[in-house]
């Protein structure tokens, strides 16, 4: 990732599906659109969690689609589960419609390496990512995803820590931020 001062800084959200989320979003964040073509999938489809190697076939209409299942992945974590609401059908109806789809096949290669499967598309690596955050709502850490703690950060991420206290999406972006901001609000308390 890249911070707001043109930075780069390590953001591991800890699963597939959220690394998605960052690629852009519904109303406001639809300015942060990244998704625009094909070739723009493919692209965060390479920098993904994903192993190396995959050769993917993306059309117009998956890229549209894979944006509105971002979409309603995002509200059913932001607006749904972390609000404590319950969770609107037509968002689990997208997420589940993706995951209904046939996903990825890795295959072994004659040297003991994973690859993956010639014909991959776009359909392919949604439902990947939709039976990805299936996994996650329905797992062990289904209660441990969380929103960055920073004032001006909505990243999600897997907080994976052992006490389950992770605040940050990364400590040396937004963590670090944050602490002097904590530090020179303490100096002034003292000035005063």
């Amino acid at each position: 990732m890249v911070s707001h001062d043109g930075t780069p800084y390590r953001f591991d959200p800890g699963a597939l599906c959220l690394e998605l989320l960052p690629t852009g979003g519904p109303g406001a964040l639809a300015r942060y659109e990244v998704l625009h073509e094909p070739a723009d999938l493919v692209a965060w489809a390479a920098r993904s969690r994903l192993p190396e190697g995959l050769e993917v076939a993306v059309s117009e209409s998956e890229v549209r689609r894979v944006r509105e299942v971002r979409d309603a992945l995002l509200l059913l974590l932001t607006a749904d589960r972390a609000h404590g609401r319950p969770q609107r059908p037509e968002h689990l109806d997208a997420l589940n419609e993706a995951a209904a789809e046939p996903p990825l096949v890795s295959r072994l290669t004659p040297d003991g390496t994973r690859a993956w499967a010639p014909g991959a598309t776009g359909t392919h690596l949604l439902s990947t990512v939709a039976r990805d955050a299936i996994d996650l709502f329905s797992g062990p850490h289904a209660q441990r995803v969380r929103e960055c703690a920073a004032h001006d950060c909505r990243l999600l991420f897997v907080d994976t820590s052992r006490p389950g206290r992770r605040r940050w999406c990364a400590m040396e972006h937004c963590g670090n931020r944050e602490k002097v901001r904590a530090h020179r609000a303490r100096g002034r308390l003292t000035e005063s």
